[in-house]
């Protein structure tokens, strides 16, 4: 109870904690900023890790001078396009072998629910998932298994990661230090990450009103 207690905190504290990470480490913040980004992305255990929130809080903290808004930009495009290729390979290597039910956070339903965004959506799977939790570490692995050429997949990866990365900073960067916003930075988060989970919540309502139906 007490790390969920903290892992809710950090959520909802971002530009408290990144603050406190500025001060701490100074520029080694791109590489933190950089690593967390990959490994959100990039690594199919990782799949609740604070990436929309932290990029807009990011750009927040770009605004004010604290780091330049180009260089994290660029930086974090660069994070996100390396973490879903070799999210890509984990799944062309592993493919659904890991989802045995012995590792705790890979859980088949994801993969199930991944699986059925990308039926509908085909290759814009990879630029879509990149706003969606969840799907967005579990898109690449499922592109992986499939039959999806890593050349053609590359290229909606690099898309889907300037759109989000660029998107999400400069929001932060126009908006995020605006009186109303910074006085309730806390409701901006819960409602960047309500945005960010409304499509799994309508497809579970979807899927328990199927249910009920039958």
């Amino acid at each position: 109870m007490a790390l969920l207690q903290q892992f809710v905190d950090y959520f909802l504290h971002l530009d408290v904690h990144l603050g406190e990470l500025i001060r701490a480490y100074g520029g080694w913040t791109y590489g933190i900023l950089f690593l967390i980004i990959f490994v959100e992305t990039g690594l199919v255990i990782m799949p609740l890790l604070p990436g929309d929130s932290l990029l807009f809080a990011a750009g927040t903290f770009a605004a004010l001078g604290d780091m330049n808004p180009w260089a994290l930009t660029g930086l974090l495009i660069v994070a996100a396009v390396l973490g879903d290729g070799v999210n890509y390979h984990i799944g062309r290597y592993i493919g659904p072998r890991a989802f045995s039910g012995q590792i705790r956070f890979l859980k088949i339903e994801y993969l199930e629910k991944t699986q059925a965004f990308y039926e509908r959506h085909g290759g814009k799977t990879i630029i879509l998932a990149r706003f969606i939790p969840i799907v967005r570490t579990f898109a690449p692995f499922v592109a992986g298994i499939g039959t999806m050429s890593y050349r053609r997949f590359l290229a909606y990866n690099v898309v889907g990661a300037v759109v989000w990365v660029t998107g999400f900073v400069w929001l932060g960067y126009a908006f995020g230090n605006i009186p109303a916003v910074k006085e309730r930075f806390s409701l901006v988060i819960l409602g960047i990450i309500g945005i960010s989970v409304l499509p799994i919540a309508i497809e579970l309502f979807k899927g328990w009103r199927s249910g009920r139906k039958r």
